[in-house]
């Protein structure tokens, strides 16, 4: 059976000592994969087994001289920021900085596109507001940040870890986001639809698209988050159809007064664009990495040849890896 991936040796990484954590890379293609964003963990308070822990974070440039060694640079400043976030804000809430970068290339406009979550805690209760950030510019040193594409409201949900679809029969992209649903025994993190008819935003709400709780998978029977699509370029699965990368975590557990996560894997998914539907989860992960205590999450992948290409994901929060992809491996896992 042929090898669907290969888990590459090292950290893809160097903080050069600066942070103890960083996850989440956003590479540019313009610069040919080797320019990027990262988040850097600033401080850590609590467990990342557990809830209720905290990551204040920045996002930095990041700079490879290959695709598989990156060097964290400095924090990215970005125009307009402390005004957009003093407006999203309140004395009841603590702005815990920008996470999880992705950058979407306008070729047409000239323009680079970064979406990044903002969460603000709340001071005197549980739980967070967390919307999908917007910031835009010509390149990635003159960022100026507008209101989020996606808010959370009282009306609407978390919103945060965007996947950028093509564009439909209709001219606009269905794309994915993480969002949250509460329910009588757990919150979950869902798969839900954002409906945008342009880059820039506000984009809507649309449907939820993948629950965790109906579909009883165990190894995402928890909390779902959607990676980044692979191009038809690198795996063909139809028309109006892509194969994605999709984020996992098994049930929660309570014990005690505590909320034990499960672990978190990356596996795979069949997203249909044209209509804004996932057609297919795999029922097992694909990648559980080998130094992993609790989580390997997926956030970049590069195609670097024909049927091979890069994905980077992050292991327990604290560094990132590289792994090889094979085309003709996936293929054996997807349903006939």
């Amino acid at each position: 059976m042929p090898l669907a991936y290969k888990q590459h040796s090292g950290k893809a990484v160097e903080t050069n000592g600066i942070f103890k954590h960083v996850m989440a890379i956003a590479l540019d293609p313009t610069a040919s994969f080797k320019r990027g964003i990262v988040r850097c963990i600033v401080s850590r308070e609590g467990d990342v087994s557990k809830a209720g822990y905290v990551d204040r974070s920045e996002i930095h440039y990041l700079a490879g001289d290959t695709l598989e060694h990156f060097t964290v640079g400095n924090e990215i400043k970005i125009a307009g920021a402390e005004e957009i976030i003093r407006k999203l804000s309140n004395d009841d809430l603590d702005f815990i900085g920008l996470e999880d970068p992705d950058i979407f290339v306008d070729e047409i406009a000239g323009l680079k596109h970064v979406y990044f979550t903002m969460p603000f805690l709340h001071k005197r209760k549980r739980g967070a507001l967390i919307h999908l950030g917007h910031a835009f510019g010509k390149d990635l040193d003159s960022l100026e940040m507008v209101m989020p594409v996606l808010r959370e409201t009282v009306k609407t949900e978390a919103a945060k870890e965007l996947s950028i679809a093509p564009i439909n029969s209709k001219g606009m992209r269905l794309n994915l986001f993480e969002s949250g649903k509460k329910e009588i025994d757990f919150d979950y993190s869902v798969v839900r639809v954002a409906i945008a008819k342009g880059m820039s935003g506000p984009w809507e709400f649309g449907d939820i698209v993948f629950h965790p709780k109906e579909h009883g998978i165990p190894w995402i029977a928890g909390h779902a988050s959607p990676g980044p699509l692979l191009p038809k370029s690198f795996i063909d699965i139809g028309e109006k159809k892509l194969l994605g990368i999709m984020n996992g975590r098994e049930a929660n557990q309570r014990v005690g007064k505590e909320i034990k996560y499960g672990i978190f894997s990356v596996g795979l998914f069949i997203y249909d664009y044209e209509v804004g539907k996932i057609d297919w989860v795999s029922p097992e992960p694909l990648i559980r990495d080998t130094e992993a205590v609790t989580i390997t999450f997926a956030s970049q992948f590069v195609e670097t040849g024909k049927g091979e290409g890069i994905l980077y994901a992050h292991v327990d929060d604290s560094f990132v890896r590289a792994y090889t992809l094979y085309a003709d491996g996936l293929k054996t896992m997807l349903p006939k």
